[in-house]
């Protein structure tokens, strides 16, 4: 094993690029077959990541000129209960397994933490490959993706609607605009920039088909992506901003019973599909899909919005981070009768306790203060309990990205 005071932590840059890339393919185990399969070659994926490497904050390892271990962080927004938080994006994340056990990825993790401290990307969204990993460095879930099956009889019937559906170009204009319209109204949603849309694309076949619903005003209220092969529906992602666009969508996916044995998808809201339906008996399963951390607790509050009360509320806690100095201690959060928080450090003490990970998922309405207080995530009196539980929204994130 090398010795790792050898090793150097340094950017990641464009003249790396296929270093990063040989790290990436073995950490995650793409072959060549498996790239072949969807039409990618070699020079196409590096040249595919290279905006990565320009825009992103990529950093790693070197043992002399050697790439061997690196994360990577997207300039990425996103949708917080009707405000917009800079994100930063982890991805990338791998090390070479001779290099192991050097504590190598945990200074990764904390460098990369402090760059987006910097830069005010008050929290970090990630798709863990180990959940219980990294809870150990302050990332929590926050939200769910839930995946369907539901057979040709199961189909809901057409509903009369004032709107109309029109099938449209999958990278065309009309796809971003109804995503844009629907993320700006939907909590956790991230506000797609252009290095988030590649991402978002990189991955589908030349297959993927979209049909965008149009209102009576011609707005366009939703979306649905999806595929047709050996009579399956396979859905990518349908999104909606109201019910009439919901119903509109589901009435064109309904128009396939002829060609069609079944409907398999995604969906990422928090609403289970079968009570939507008449024939209700269909397959669903529910697994959770990204995780966050809050990176700086006091800003993060600063930007919150906390739901209005008659009087002010406030709450002394004290709170543990894995990672990061500055979100440890003792703290007091107050907030003003319109719904503003301020959270500032305090010599006092206090027996109140919850993580950075717990106050996560809890501040993005992922799980409730009550539930999170009987379960031993959040130490607190009933008192806090309830005031928590007034104070925020009651809303479960939805994210339907992949990065």
């Amino acid at each position: 094993m090398r010795n790792k005071r050898q090793l150097k932590m340094k950017k990641v840059g464009l003249e790396h690029l296929k270093q990063y890339n040989q790290l990436l393919r073995y950490v995650f185990q793409v072959t060549e077959r498996e790239l072949h399969s969807i039409g990618w070659e070699e020079d196409e994926i590096i040249r595919a990541k290279s905006p990565i490497l320009e825009e992103a904050d990529v950093i790693g390892w070197f043992d002399d000129e050697k790439l061997v271990s690196q994360v990577a962080v997207y300039p990425f927004q996103v949708q917080i209960f009707s405000r917009t938080y800079e994100m930063g994006g982890l991805t990338g994340v791998g090390t070479f397994p001779e290099y192991t056990n050097q504590g190598l990825m945990h200074k990764l993790l904390v460098r990369a933490l402090e760059n987006m401290k910097k830069k005010k990307q008050l929290i970090s969204y990630l798709y863990p490959y180990s959940i219980p990993y990294y809870r150990r460095k302050g990332w929590e879930i926050i939200s769910d993706v839930i995946t369907f099956e539901v057979n040709d009889y199961q189909l809901p019937k057409n509903k009369r609607v004032p709107g109309e559906i029109e099938r449209v170009d999958v990278e065309g204009p009309e796809v971003r605009a109804a995503y844009e319209r629907f993320a700006l109204k939907t909590h956790g949603a991230m506000l797609r920039n252009e290095l988030a849309w590649s991402e978002y694309w990189r991955w589908e076949s030349d297959d993927l088909m979209a049909a965008v619903y149009y209102n009576n005003e011609g707005d366009p209220d939703g979306y649905v992506l999806y595929w047709i092969a050996d009579e399956v529906f396979h859905m990518k992602d349908m999104i909606f901003v109201n019910e009439e666009a919901r119903t509109g969508l589901w009435n064109f996916i309904s128009a396939h019973f002829s060609m069609i044995s079944k409907v398999i998808g995604d969906i990422h809201t928090d609403e289970p599909l079968a009570f939507l339906l008449e024939d209700a008996d269909i397959k669903e399963t529910i697994s959770p899909y990204f995780m966050a951390r809050i990176v700086d607790l006091e800003q993060f509050i600063d930007q919150y919005p906390f739901k209005p009360d008659t009087a002010e509320r406030s709450w002394v806690f004290t709170m543990d981070d894995p990672l990061l100095s500055w979100n440890q201690g003792v703290f007091k959060l107050r907030i003003t009768p319109a719904g503003k928080g301020e959270v500032t450090r305090v010599s006092e003490v206090s027996e109140d306790r919850i993580d950075i990970q717990t106050m996560t998922t809890m501040l993005l309405g992922y799980k409730r203060p009550d539930y999170l207080n009987k379960i031993g995530r959040l130490i607190c009196s009933p008192e806090t309990v309830d005031m928590l539980e007034d104070a925020i929204e009651q809303q479960i994130p939805y994210f339907s990205d992949y990065f």
